[in-house]
């Protein structure tokens, strides 16, 4: 894939490359093999901070952010939420925080979501520069596909995983989704999970936002009312100094594991591989990324170096493998595995298009 290079008005406060607070918020459950992978990138991108919510987790992912708290630039909480929705209320009291308060940017994410960015160094003050510093930058999605990777291996999965749908559409969609970075001066009202929400009959002027090209966002999603919560827009040119990688499936091991944690409700029902398989379309190879892999493997070297965060990261490894081994100890994970491996390459869109017009479609890794 051919990425452009941004270059993009200088700020007018300050050099960004200096001083910049950036701080990143997230929500996990069992994230612990890829814990040091996502923090080790972020750092090198340009985060300063980290502020994590965690609950009900069994491999060992709050004993090792504990850890990492007790070496600084680390805060860990526990999910204050009361009920299912813990993303929107870690959200809520993620804006009461001073790591967030207290920053000049703060970027809201998931552990497998990595800001990939094309504009000069590679960081986010370049891509701040690149879109002209303004208030909020949207960065549109770009889904990997699990590549027939079968098997967990503990290594970065920047690295492992390298095809994706065609980035400007994504099923049978044009519109992607987003997440957002945001300026400290943004008119918040609240967080949300992909983009921050103001109350838009108050601010005289609307704030400026980019998306990943620098270019202003379409006036809809701008001006959305909290209420319709839009949270995409077109992803064709948006992609210039950034794209979000999205490495939602990873291997077919920890997809199961993923299943098991909660994400998909089993229970009384056959198994929908919709998700898979809308995720899983290899059509597009983008191996940029891996621009940051060596600093990477440099940055989990160090890390690995202290031996108590390298015996935690070892422990969440073992855990997680002993998962993936208990689960398919079961008919029914043994069943879904059988099924994803045989399920075609294509989202069920295009698969039911082909099917129409008497095509075969490919399994994973035809």
């Amino acid at each position: 894939m051919t990425t452009k290079t941004g270059g993009g008005q200088a700020p007018q406060d300050g050099d960004l490359h200096g001083d910049l607070r950036i701080t990143a918020v997230t929500c996990v459950k069992n994230e612990g093999p890829f814990l040091l992978e996502w923090i080790a990138f972020n750092r090198l991108i340009g985060v300063t901070d980290f502020l994590f919510y965690s609950n009900d987790c069994t491999d060992g992912t709050d004993r090792l952010l504990d850890a990492l708290q007790a070496r600084g630039g680390v805060t860990h909480l526990p999910n204050p939420a009361q009920g299912r929705n813990y993303q929107m209320e870690a959200l809520k009291d993620a804006a009461r925080q001073e790591v967030v308060r207290a920053a000049d940017w703060v970027w809201i994410a998931d552990v497998d979501e990595f800001l990939n960015i094309h504009a000069g160094d590679h960081t986010i003050p370049a891509l701040i520069a690149a879109c002209g510093n303004p208030q909020a930058i949207s960065v549109t999605f770009q889904f990997f596909a699990n590549d027939g990777v079968d098997g967990f291996v503990d290594a970065p999965v920047i690295g492992q995983f390298t095809r994706s749908h065609n980035p400007d559409i994504w099923c049978a969609e044009t519109a992607i989704e987003v997440k957002t970075l945001m300026r400290r001066d943004f008119p918040l009202q609240y967080f949300g999970a992909h983009r921050p929400f103001h109350k838009v009959a108050k601010v005289k002027v609307p704030p400026s936002w980019t998306d990943g090209s620098g270019r202003p966002v379409p006036e809809k999603f701008l001006e959305a009312d909290n209420p319709r919560r839009i949270r995409r827009f077109p992803a064709a040119g948006a992609r210039d100094h950034a794209t979000l990688n999205h490495y939602a499936l990873r291997s077919l091991d920890s997809y199961l594991v993923k299943n098991d944690r909660g994400d998909v409700n089993r229970e009384g029902r056959a198994f929908d591989d919709t998700y898979w398989r809308e995720r899983n379309d290899p059509a597009w190879e983008d191996l940029s990324i891996r621009r940051y892999l060596p600093a990477l493997e440099a940055a989990l070297a160090e890390l690995k170096a202290d031996p108590e965060i390298a015996a935690l990261h070892d422990s969440a490894v073992r855990l997680h493998v002993e998962k993936r081994d208990a689960l398919l100890a079961h008919p029914d994970y043994r069943e879904m595995q059988a099924q994803l491996r045989a399920a075609p390459a294509l989202p069920p869109q295009e698969s039911a298009l082909m099917d129409a017009l008497g095509i075969d479609a490919p399994g994973i890794g035809a």
